[in-house]
């Protein structure tokens, strides 16, 4: 079966939409390089939309009815959005989920360090990354340095045009010759991944000296090198942080720059971060864009997917399972059995990327079972690795129910998997929801370069995510 190219199925009204809604997700790209900032952004665009946080509708001891708009946010990282529907939440919910984290690099909570008259900020990957792409990249720092005091400095150097960027040094070509015979892996190694932040002494005038001698002691910070001392002062006069402040900071270390367009025909988006924000804002504006549903329709955006969804804010947490819980306490009473059957009852996309088909590296794709850019939205029947471990794989009556709803709606859709049977292999939030019994598959958007700095995927492929995402959220 072959999938045909969606492009020539557009009239020009759906044209200028999916140009208007490729502008608004670049928009959203460019705003949100971390978790925090992706969570601002939601916030912003749902309480616009109508949207209460759950706290505040608990407070006010009011029932809710269908049609009712409530969400919840977990440590600044993760939101859930709930529009309550006209069926009873037991007969369950209508689920979209994606991640907004994405590989990065972190800084380290001990990390500044002066080497043969180089600062650098010392980092710790995070995610799935071929080391040797994020060097001699401008890189920007993007997050946030909490003090003793409970006060919050916002981090963001390095998109403006007037900020300076940083950067991970590589051995010049005509020095590597041994370096060129390493194994890709081992080209750059994970330690080798710090950023310079600076080249330049402290200068003091004649009496900082005089004052500083008069005041030595014999401590680690009088001991500074003026390279270290110079980096020091800048931090304290724009940030007001001293070092021991990066013990409790998370810094994230990021591709400078803008989401652009890409090709001559401007068809695609070149961008950090599209794995798996992407399918987070077409799921965003789909649940915004369905009003009154049948059933309760249902955004879960979290993090830490890209290092297995552990910790508080990631997909294994119970965050999802207590915020259904205060949502049906709110709809007329909590029952443990009841959300069980909700849980159960409930249907789900996880929205997340699927690999592109690259025809320079043909050999590591099927091509029958591939993605193509511009096919339209992607169905992951099951992920996971070598004979499908660790996947979550939805049963045919399922997909016949999807296939339904997106031929219903027109939408432009294909089915892949990720690569060559013992080649390929990846993992999604899809095997933790199918724990409570619902039906899950995977499914969003096709992108080349997948967990480089820079991915690229379709403009059509995006919009048709969007629409597929819609009328998922409608089906009753």
């Amino acid at each position: 079966m072959k999938t045909k190219n969606v492009w020539n199925t557009y009239s020009a009204a759906q044209l200028k939409e999916l140009e208007k809604f490729a502008d608004a997700y670049r928009n959203f790209l460019d705003h949100g390089k971390t978790e925090r900032e992706c969570v601002d952004q939601i916030v912003e665009r749902i309480e616009a939309e109508g949207y209460v946080e759950m706290s505040r509708a608990i407070a006010d001891g009011k029932k809710l009815k269908a049609g009712a708009k409530v969400y919840t946010v977990n440590m600044q990282k993760a939101v859930i959005m709930f529009c309550v529907g006209k069926e009873d939440l037991e007969k369950g919910m209508n689920i979209l989920g994606a991640h907004i984290d994405s590989p990065r690099m972190d800084v380290k909570q001990n990390p500044l360090y002066q080497d043969n008259e180089f600062v650098y900020l010392d980092t710790h990957y995070y995610g799935g990354i071929k080391k040797y792409q994020w060097v001699t990249l401008p890189l920007a720092l993007h997050g946030v340095v909490v003090k003793k005091d409970g006060s919050t400095a916002i981090v963001n150097i390095g998109e403006e045009d007037g900020d300076p960027v940083f950067f991970v040094s590589d051995l010049l070509i005509h020095l590597s010759a041994e370096q060129m015979d390493k194994k890709a892996s081992k080209v750059i190694e994970g330690e080798a991944l710090d950023i310079i932040i600076g080249n330049k002494p402290l200068k003091l005038t004649a009496a900082q000296k005089k004052a500083e001698k008069a005041a030595e002691k014999d401590d680690d910070e009088e001991k500074k090198d003026p390279f270290t001392k110079q980096i020091l002062q800048i931090l304290k006069e724009q940030y007001d942080m001293e070092e021991e402040d990066f013990l409790s900071a998370e810094l994230e270390v990021v591709p400078a720059g803008h989401a652009r367009e890409a090709g001559f025909d401007r068809s695609m988006i070149l961008a950090y971060g599209q794995d798996d924000r992407v399918c987070a804002y077409s799921s965003l504006e789909a649940q915004l864009a369905v009003k009154n549903p049948v059933r309760t329709s249902c955004c879960i955006l979290v993090d830490k997917e890209e290092i297995g969804s552990v910790g508080a804010t990631g997909m294994q947490s119970r965050f999802f399972e207590n915020a259904t819980a205060e949502l049906m306490e709110l709809c007329g009473g909590y029952q443990e059995l009841k959300m069980r059957r909700c849980l159960a009852n409930s249907r789900m996309l996880s929205s997340d990327v699927s690999a592109g088909f690259d025809p320079t590296y043909a050999s590591a794709f099927e091509k029958k079972n591939a993605a193509f850019l511009g096919h339209g939205m992607v169905f992951n029947k099951f992920t996971g690795a070598r004979g499908k471990s660790g996947s979550n794989d939805a049963n045919a009556e399922y997909m016949a129910m999807i296939r339904k709803i997106m031929d219903d709606a027109k939408v432009g859709y294909q089915t892949a998997e990720l690569g060559k049977v013992d080649l390929g292999g990846g993992g999604t939030i899809a095997y933790i929801l199918s724990l409570y019994g619902m039906n899950v598959i995977d499914c969003g958007v096709a992108v080349l370069n997948m967990h480089a700095p820079w991915e690229a995927t379709s403009k059509a492929d995006v919009y048709e995510t969007y629409r597929g995402y819609v009328a998922f959220l409608k089906a009753q």
